[in-house]
């Protein structure tokens, strides 16, 4: 049990990603408190876990509303004691040249993509560093490394996710908290296969996709959901402030 005793918040947890690493999660012990705007999809996953034996709480909550992010750290450590784990999966996607994207998708992307980490990091570290130290795990892309056409906005907004990553690591190392970014190429979820459709012919799409990673196929949900869980855990008890691709080889080129 990788996560035993250990309190974790999940953010985006209703679906995909954010899903996957709330279930591993539970299964290794954690207790996890599973953020996101549709309370019916958190509920689900938090029945699943509590049918298998495991501890979880569904808080719906707006990211980029900070009273609504100070009631959910709360109610966390209200409901278990503490909290040593944040994954902060949640995030808004769009294609778009910078001509293409408007004012209000540029501050939506930016607000969902970096603000809502903001917020909640900053009401989760003092818990964190109360608890002894922690881990925040941030979900970035690999848009973060390397450029895209008409990514814009998204690859912005995920540049911005890394260097945030990077200064956190720095700040707070001497407290005991780890910040690290897994940087995921396509991976099989709604906001993935959104990409593919937003292209014209989803299928011709996914191919062409697929043709650029080494590897050969598109990620999972678990594949990101095992490196979070290793990141998470004391496995990676020395490592802190990396960004790390999980892309089936697409950045070694």
């Amino acid at each position: 049990m990788k996560l035993a005793n250990k309190v974790a918040i999940v953010t985006g947890a209703g679906t995909g990603i954010g899903r996957a690493c709330a279930q591993l999660f539970a299964r290794e012990g954690a207790a996890v408190v599973l953020a996101g705007r549709r309370r019916g999809l958190l509920d689900e996953v938090v029945g699943g876990i509590a049918a298998t034996g495991g501890r979880a709480l569904a808080q719906p909550c707006d990211l980029t509303r900070a009273a609504e992010v100070r009631t959910l750290v709360a109610r966390t450590v209200e409901a278990f004691g503490g909290l040593q784990v944040v994954v902060n999966n949640a995030a808004y996607w769009m294609a778009g040249t910078v001509e293409e994207t408007s004012e209000e998708e540029w501050e939506r992307m930016m607000a969902t993509n970096l603000k809502g980490v903001f917020l909640l990091c900053k009401q989760a570290l003092p818990e964190l560093r109360r608890a002894g130290g922690g881990v925040i795990v941030n979900i970035g892309s690999v848009l973060g490394l390397v450029g895209m056409k008409r990514r814009a906005a998204y690859a912005t907004s995920k540049g911005g996710l890394i260097q945030l990553t990077k200064v956190m690591a720095l700040d707070h190392a001497a407290e005991g908290i780890r910040v690290n970014c897994i940087c995921p190429t396509l991976v099989d979820t709604a906001m993935g296969t959104d990409s593919l459709v937003q292209a014209g012919d989803a299928g011709a799409e996914l191919a062409r996709r697929i043709a650029q990673i080494p590897l050969g196929r598109m990620g999972t949900p678990a594949d990101v959901a095992n490196l979070a869980l290793f990141l998470a855990s004391e496995d990676s008890s020395w490592l802190t402030g990396a960004a790390i691709p999980l892309d089936g080889g697409v950045t070694a080129a």
